[in-house]
């Protein structure tokens, strides 16, 4: 066959090898275009198992790659990265690389990809780092996938010609998908309603707010149909190793897992944690339960006697969970948790003050001034005008006193 190269899988010991270009030291088998791809421990004696890889001609757009009783075609698949102003640059090299080390282990270009901006020549990342760019939004460029790569202040950096551009793509049949921020993105174009979807946790509040309509949910990534989200950080890792066992055999998957020194391969249903706790009530499932409750309950808060009671523990009990492990108390915790909701529509969101007071479970807007201007050091309108959030630290002494938090 002239198209392909068979796939041949030989049992060779470690140590003997494959000489690329000739034949297995140890079986003999032919292998001209074929190199190590997957490294499987077969016993405790150490033997193993070589899935070797193919490589088709690399002038060729279409691959067809011949395994035991199937045959599939691969289609070079064009790949853009949408740099929204100030993106997260990590999030950018975790998606690419995995595509990087799938067309080396398969010695095939089986993605092509492209970086794309509103910018002329360059975009800056959230950290300084100047990218240069391969297309800007006025040029004419076909792909199959377009990931809108977000970052910091995602509601002031998507411009109208961003969405313009995106709704086109879109129109052509790609792809679409999002990183960190960047469903804030798609979701102003319009192109994930009827979708579910994922978002960075620090955007997720502005997301769900603004578009109420749009399923948003709080996992690592999601798949669905024609649109991939995933939170931002190193997740867009593994979104594209669920991408790539979508296309091709899992040997290829785990080569790609390997190479990146990627241990756990993390699945879409595992839910991004809430940075101020996480870790510090990882082995205490019940005080984790309460906070969860707290979480979902800023809105209209629970008494802390029914939080006590949902976890079977008398309301000390639940105080001393507290202070061993968060050094305050439940309901100082508990006000904090809306506080900082409050910053982020705040900052977010063009909500009146009168409704952040509703949608944070104050009963008016004189008790909210207080507390937020105790907790931040600055009022609520302040802070807003302020722009960018300044970093402050929380004293339990500047707190309103005990019992004012909770007043319903």
């Amino acid at each position: 066959m002239s198209d392909a190269i068979r796939l041949n899988v030989a049992g060779c010991r470690l140590g003997d090898g494959l000489d690329l270009g000739r034949r297995c030291k140890m079986c003999r088998n032919w292998v001209t275009y074929v190199a190590f791809a997957r490294i499987l421990r077969q016993n405790e004696k150490g033997w193993m198992r070589i899935a070797c890889r193919v490589r088709a001609l690399s002038e060729r757009k279409t691959v067809s790659v011949e395994t035991i009783g199937s045959v599939k075609k691969q289609i070079i698949q064009r790949v853009g990265f949408l740099l929204m102003d100030q993106f997260t640059l990590v999030s950018l090299s975790s998606a690419i690389d995995p595509l990087r080390v799938a067309n080396s282990l398969s010695d095939n270009e089986l993605y092509r990809w492209c970086l794309i901006g509103a910018g002329e020549g360059e975009q800056v990342s959230s950290d300084g780092v100047r990218v240069k760019l391969d297309y800007t939004l006025t040029d004419d460029v076909e792909l199959d996938l377009v990931i809108v790569v977000g970052g910091i202040d995602i509601e002031q950096s998507v411009t109208k010609a961003d969405l313009s551009w995106l709704r086109k793509q879109a129109q052509r049949g790609a792809q679409m998908g999002a990183l960190c921020t960047g469903s804030y993105a798609l979701a102003s174009a319009g192109l994930l309603n009827g979708y579910e979807c994922s978002a960075h946790w620090d955007c997720l509040t502005l997301l769900t707010e603004e578009f109420p309509g749009i399923d948003f949910n709080t996992h690592l990534y999601t798949i669905d149909r024609d649109r991939l989200t995933c939170t931002g950080g190193t997740v867009p890792l593994h979104m594209m190793l669920a991408m790539l066992a979508k296309r091709h055999p899992q040997s290829l998957v785990d080569g790609v897992a390997d190479m990146l020194v990627c241990e756990r391969h993390r699945s879409d249903a595992e839910m991004q944690v809430i940075p101020m706790w996480s870790r510090k009530v990882e082995v205490q499932p019940k005080l984790k339960e309460v906070l969860q409750l707290m979480e979902a309950n800023l809105e209209e808060p629970l008494p802390l006697q029914d939080l006590a009671d949902y976890v079977q523990l008398s309301r000390r009990q639940l105080e001393r969970l507290f202070l061993k492990h968060l050094h305050s108390t439940p309901s100082r915790y508990y006000l904090k948790l809306r506080l900082d909701r409050a910053r982020r529509l705040l900052k977010q969101t063009s909500r009146s003050i009168v409704e952040i007071t509703s949608m944070c479970g104050f009963v008016s807007t004189t008790h909210f001034s207080r507390c937020y201007r105790k907790y931040m050091g600055v009022s609520p309108k302040g802070d807003r005008a302020q722009g960018v959030p300044e970093v402050y630290q929380i004293f339990e002494s500047e707190l309103p006193p005990e019992g004012a938090e909770l007043a319903n």
